[in-house]
């Protein structure tokens, strides 16, 4: 039984393409006989072209090349039965269909060959964004965790903001930021800025030197490299810094530019905004060098809720944001599996499934014990 369902599963696809070869087929097999049982004033033959053009529109070179030489044997024998092959008007019949039905081939060989290379740079830039982005583990000390990303650029399936965690300790370290842009411009930003974190977030006892530590790499990198192949020079990144502690029930926070947390419990989504932010990193002059570092509870049974702006300033068709605070509200029990899952699809049917901007979202749940279920189905 394990190996019938793929085979199953494999022939649909088959199924369908050989109904489709039908249609041109058919289409060939009508215009043959109405010609023949036309007077032979009436030339219905250069109707054939229409079979390899239709062909084209869900086969290969192959199959197109294969209905387009079927056109022209029909032709032929159009001509044969109606006149003979050497009248001119049969043999300029015969020419151009064969002239168009190549021209048709042709085009689908071109068709397919770019269709193989967009696969390709897919494939790759899906494999630098897993890279870039791994995904977080389900569980990390006693946090659950569950993340999302949607990359605003459709082609390559990647773009500018970041997440990461690492442990430090006896606590885990979190980062969630948003480059400044967005698709392959920002990425080597934000693996710089990933990179960085996953390894110093150890070695800094406070999150205020971790910021500053990663502020001064964000500025070197954008020295050297920010008008490379024209890029704008007024590069930053929003980031959000994050220390949870394992048996404290408290998380410490500090926030370059970015959009304040959610803290999710008991039917609410509370914004987690203590203060005034540090400017973004790889911004010069605009702060003073201070870092501020804020605490607030963060008890069990509790869910942050990080995001990027490109959730909130996700827009419908007659222009309103994202309500993401009144519609987290509604999942506050859920697990962060399915908390992501659920922001997702509202998500996705709010903005009509095209994001305009990167979106990022990740769940932590402080759990010692095993979650509540979750009340909304799926």
């Amino acid at each position: 039984m394990g190996f019938r369902a793929p085979a199953l599963h494999n022939e649909e696809p088959w199924r369908r393409k050989t109904a489709l070869v039908l249609i041109p087929l058919a289409l060939i097999v009508v215009i043959v006989v109405i010609d023949l049982r036309s007077p032979t004033s009436i030339h219905l033959g250069p109707l054939l072209v229409i079979a390899p053009a239709l062909t084209a529109s869900f086969g290969g070179p192959l199959l197109a090349g294969l209905i387009g030489a079927l056109a022209v044997l029909a032709q032929v024998l159009i001509a044969g039965l109606h006149g003979g092959l050497t009248t001119s008007n049969h043999l300029a019949q015969i020419a151009a269909l064969t002239v168009l039905s190549a021209l048709i081939v042709a085009f689908t060989a071109v068709r397919e060959h770019r269709a193989k290379q967009l696969a390709r740079a897919q494939s790759v830039a899906e494999a630098a964004q897993r890279a870039l982005l791994r995904p977080l583990p389900e569980q990390i000390g006693p946090l659950q965790i569950a993340t999302l990303y949607l990359a605003a650029d459709d082609e390559t399936q990647i773009g500018g903001d970041l997440y990461t965690a690492t442990r430090a300790g006896s606590s885990t370290r979190m980062i969630i930021g948003d480059v400044r842009g967005k698709g392959l411009a920002a990425v080597g930003e934000s693996a710089l800025l990933v990179s960085a974190f996953r390894l110093i977030a150890p070695q800094y006892r406070q999150l205020p030197d971790l910021a500053a530590t990663l502020d001064r790499n964000v500025g070197r990198y954008l020295v050297d490299f920010a008008e490379v192949g024209g890029d704008t020079p007024e590069h930053f990144i929003t980031a959000l810094l994050l220390d949870l502690p394992d048996g404290e029930g408290l998380a410490h926070l500090t926030n370059c530019g970015h959009p304040p947390p959610l803290l999710l419990l008991d039917g609410q989504a509370v914004p987690v905004d203590l203060g005034p932010s540090a400017p973004p990193l790889g911004v010069h002059g605009l702060g003073d060098g201070h870092y501020p570092c804020d605490t607030f509870p963060f008890e069990e049974g509790a869910t942050l809720l990080l995001y990027t702006d490109g959730v909130t300033e996700a827009r419908d068709r007659a222009g309103n944001f994202y309500p993401l605070a009144e519609r987290a509200a509604r999942w506050t029990r859920c697990t962060p599996e399915s908390l992501v899952h659920h922001l997702h699809r509202d998500l996705l049917a709010h903005v009509g499934h095209r994001l305009g901007d990167d979106a990022a979202v990740i769940a932590i749940r402080r759990t010692e014990t095993p979650p509540l279920p979750d009340p909304t189905p799926h």
